[in-house]
C-alpha cells in the first residue's frame, strides 16, 4: 500500500539533510519569485508526481492482453505385447476478453491518469496560493512591525528631550512615566508582531524547500485591487475550472466505464488451447494434434452483483459531484460577497490616508517638543496612527486573501504573480 504521511515524511527528511546552503543576506525577494521556489522545491510535490506514475504503470497493463500459457507433460506409455516408451504433449492456451472489455479497461485507467494529473495541478495551484497568501501576510507585518519602530523611536526621542527640562513639579515626572509606558507596550506590541512574522517566515521556508532558518525579507510592492467581478461569470468559470469539480467528474465518468465493464465481465471468456502429443510403445508411435476451446459455463452469467455495486458506486459519484458542485458555489458567493463588502469599505479611505497620519504622528511629536500639546494629545496621536494603520493594511490584506480564494475556486486570476501587496 502506497502510504502517503510516510512517504511525505521521509521526503521532508531528505529534503532537510539536502537544504540549500543559503547564506544569511537578506536581500528582498518578490513575492512572485517566492511563489515559483515553492512550486519548483516544495517536497510534497513529489508525492503527487509519484502518484502520476503508479497511474500511467496501471495503464501500460490494463492495455494488454493476457499473456498465453504454455503446458507441457512427459509420461512413459506402455502397450501389452509391444513394449513401453516415452510419451509427451505440448499445449499453448491464450484466453480472449468480450469484445470491448479491454477498451474500457484502458478507458478506466486514463481516467486515473487524468485524475493523477488533476490532483498534481491542483496541489501547485494550492500551493502557489497559500505561498502567495503568506508572502502577503509577511509583508504586512513588516510593515506594521516598522510602523511601530518608528513610533516607539520618536517616543524615546522626546522622553531624551524631557530629561533636559526643568524637572520642577509633578508634570514632568507624570508625563515621562506615561511615555515610558506607552514606550514598554509598543516594545511589546512589537515583539508578538516579530514572532508572527518570524512564524509566517518559518512556514514559507519549509514551502519553499529551504531551512527554516534562512533569513526572507519580502520586497515592497504596490497592488491596485481590481474591481469585484461578475457573480455570473465567476460561478460559470468555476464550473469549468475548479480543479475538485474537474476531478469528481473524471471520477464520475471513470464508475460509468466501470458500470459498463461490470456488465461486460457478464459474457464468457473464450480460452484457445492448440495441443499436440507423441507416444511410443516398441515400434509403434502416434501423433495427436488438435486445438481445443474452453467455455464458462453458464454461458451468461449476468455479473449481477458486480453491476448492482458498480451502479452503486456511480450514484455516489453522481452524488459527490453535486455536492460538491452547491458547495464550490457556496463557497464562491461568500467569497465574492465579501470582496464587495470590502472594496466598498476601502472607498471611503483617502488615496493619502496614511501618508496623512504619519505626517500627523511626525508634527505632535515636533509640537509636544515646543510644549504646544499636552501628553496626552501626544500619545493618542502615535496610537492613532498605529491603529490606523493596522485597520488599513488588515483590510486591504483580507480583500487580498479573498481575491486569491476566488482565483483558487474559479481558475481566473485577477492578481498578477509579480504584482505586490497594497500600499495605500
Amino acid at each position: 500500500m502506497f502510504s502517503r504521511p510516510l512517504f511525505i515524511l521521509s521526503l521532508c527528511l531528505v529534503s532537510h539533510l539536502s537544504f540549500a546552503n543559503e547564506t544569511t543576506a537578506t536581500t528582498p525577494q518578490s513575492i512572485a519569485t517566492i511563489v515559483a521556489s515553492a512550486v519548483a522545491h516544495n517536497p510534497e510535490i513529489a508525492f503527487y508526481e509519484a502518484q502520476l506514475a503508479i497511474a500511467k504503470g496501471q495503464r501500460i497493463d490494463a492495455g494488454k492482453q493476457s499473456n498465453p500459457t504454455l503446458t507441457t507433460e512427459l509420461s512413459r506409455w506402455s502397450v501389452k505385447d509391444t513394449g513401453d516408451g516415452p510419451a509427451w504433449q505440448a499445449a499453448i492456451s491464450q484466453t480472449f476478453e468480450w469484445a470491448g472489455r479491454l477498451g474500457l479497461r484502458k478507458a478506466i485507467a486514463d481516467r486515473q491518469i487524468e485524475i493523477a494529473e488533476l490532483g498534481l495541478a491542483s496541489f501547485k495551484n494550492s500551493l502557489a496560493t497559500k505561498v502567495r497568501a503568506l508572502a502577503v501576510k509577511a509583508l504586512i507585518t513588516q510593515e506594521k512591525v516598522a510602523a511601530s519602530d518608528e513610533a516607539s523611536t520618536r517616543i524615546q526621542d522626546v522622553l531624551a528631550v524631557l530629561v533636559q527640562r526643568d524637572p520642577s513639579g509633578p508634570a514632568p515626572l507624570v508625563e515621562t512615566r506615561i511615555l515610558e509606558a506607552t514606550v514598554l507596550s509598543l516594545t511589546r506590541q512589537t515583539s508578538l508582531m516579530k514572532q508572527e512574522l518570524n512564524n509566517t517566515r518559518l512556514e514559507l521556508n519549509l514551502l519553499r524547500g529551504v531551512r527554516p532558518e534562512t533569513a526572507l525579507t519580502i520586497a515592497k510592492t504596490d497592488l491596485t485591487l481590481p474591481e469585484a467581478p461578475d457573480l455570473t461569470a465567476l460561478l460559470k468559470a468555476a464550473m469549468k475550472n475548479n480543479f475538485d469539480l474537474r476531478t469528481r467528474e473524471a471520477e464520475l465518468r471513470q464508475q460509468g466505464f466501470a458500470v459498463s465493464l461490470a456488465y461486460n465481465e457478464g459474457k464468457p471468456a473464450i480460452t484457445v488451447q492448440p495441443f499436440v502429443s507423441s507416444q511410443r510403445a516398441g515400434s509403434d508411435k502416434e501423433t495427436t494434434a488438435g486445438i481445443s476451446v474452453s467455455i464458462p459455463l453458464p454461458l451468461w452469467n449476468r455479473n449481477k452483483g458486480n453491476v448492482a455495486a458498480a451502479e452503486a458506486r456511480q450514484q455516489q459519484a453522481q452524488a459527490s459531484f453535486a455536492v460538491a458542485t452547491r458547495e464550490v458555489e457556496k463557497q464562491v458567493v461568500a467569497k465574492a460577497s465579501t470582496y464587495a463588502t470590502q472594496l466598498e469599505e476601502m472607498s471611503q479611505w483617502r488615496s493619502d490616508s496614511l501618508q496623512r497620519f504619519s505626517e500627523a504622528a511626525q508634527l505632535g511629536n515636533q509640537h509636544y517638543k515646543l510644549g504646544a500639546i499636552p501628553v496626552t494629545t501626544y500619545i493618542e496621536l502615535q496610537k492613532s496612527y498605529l491603529d490606523a494603520l493596522d485597520a488599513l493594511l488588515s483590510t486591504r490584506s483580507e480583500a487580498i486573501a479573498n481575491l486569491q480564494d476566488l482565483e483558487l475556486l474559479t481558475g481566473l486570476k485577477f492578481l498578477s504573480s509579480t504584482a505586490p501587496v497594497a500600499k495605500n
